[in-house]
């Protein structure tokens, strides 16, 4: 089952200081960094800009914001840094030029809701764990104010600009999916991969189930060897699902047990009933048929004979044996 893929925004404000101390860590300007070890120095030289700075970050910031006219205070942002990434799975066998071409991606993003001229440096780093770009924009608004309250605003705010730039890079990456923010550890929602790698082993159950029917006493040597090898995927597959069930767990204690109890309410709602509440209902409902598939595909690995998951057991032993 495919691991997904996830695209990733968070933004961070600076003040004063420590502008200097993230300009070092974006441009490459110190000779060593023993202290951060997730840096390869082997690899700084494969970093390249997407934006370069004309300046030192805190000179540029200043510069616009005197041009602007802005008015400021030892506690204004100054500085608003973008960390723009993906999950490593999305990044792993691509090319130095398709990385780049993701990251022009994001640039584009960004300048369709900044103001291009505000940004002081876009900076690609290759040269740590995952590709990841370091994009610093001056916070002036449209009407020349520097406001990073209203740039980024609250928390809703922030995941507005982390929809929209999901929506954005899954135009032309639709692998992608949005990304966790921290705000959403907590989410409402089961994604719907988990729904689409369900319908997959749906089908993948059937196929199995068809082989387990299928068998007879004259071609139950045949049959058994090629159920061992579908079980190679299936297995692994049902286990990836069982990880996935388990972190959506909260969902199903309302909807386990409860599936008649809820068709039986959907079947009866009125037209007077608002959408929102049938929405809802419909929700319930889909968790509570994913429950049940989970089971479903679970179970029929209980008719399987003892000798074929033994046969299945050798076989995964000796594979993994050859791959050591």
């Amino acid at each position: 089952m495919a691991v997904p893929h996830y695209a990733i925004l968070r933004f961070a404000k600076y003040k004063g200081p420590e502008i200097s101390g993230i300009e070092a860590h974006n441009e490459r300007t110190k000779e060593k960094y023993e202290s951060n070890p997730d840096i390869d120095p082997t690899r700084t030289h494969l970093n390249f800009h997407l934006i370069k700075p004309e300046r030192k970050y805190r000179a540029e910031s200043e510069k616009q914001i005197a041009e602007a006219g802005c008015r400021t205070r030892s506690d204004s942002v100054r500085v608003v840094e973008a960390l723009i990434t993906a999950t490593p799975e999305f990044f792993k066998g691509k090319k130095r030029s398709e990385m780049k071409a993701y990251f022009e991606e994001a640039v584009d993003f960004i300048k369709q809701h900044q103001s291009p001229e505000t940004i002081i440096s876009a900076v690609v780093h290759l040269d740590e764990k995952n590709p990841h770009m370091h994009l610093c924009f001056v916070p002036l608004t449209e009407d020349k104010r520097l406001s990073a309250k209203e740039i980024l605003g609250n928390k809703k705010k922030l995941t507005q600009w982390q929809d929209k730039y999901w929506e954005h890079m899954v135009k032309k990456y639709p692998d992608l999916e949005r990304g966790e923010s921290a705000s959403e550890t907590g989410r409402d929602h089961i994604p719907t991969r988990v729904f689409k790698q369900m319908a997959r082993l749906n089908k993948q159950h059937d196929k199995l189930a068809e082989l387990l029917s299928d068998m007879k006493f004259t071609n139950y040597k045949e049959r058994s060897a090629q159920i061992a090898a579908f079980l190679e995927k299936y297995i692994p597959d049902v286990a990836a699902m069982e990880t996935q069930m388990k972190k959506y767990e909260k969902f199903f204690k309302t909807a386990d047990g409860k599936q008649k109890a809820l068709e039986k309410e959907n079947a009866e709602l009125t037209e007077a009933l608002e959408k929102s509440e049938q929405q809802s209902t419909l929700k319930k409902l889909q968790e509570a048929r994913l429950l049940n598939d989970y089971e479903r595909i679970k179970g029929v690995l209980d008719r399987i004979p003892p000798e074929i998951i033994k046969a299945y057991t050798r076989r995964s032993t000796q594979k993994h044996d050859i791959n050591r």
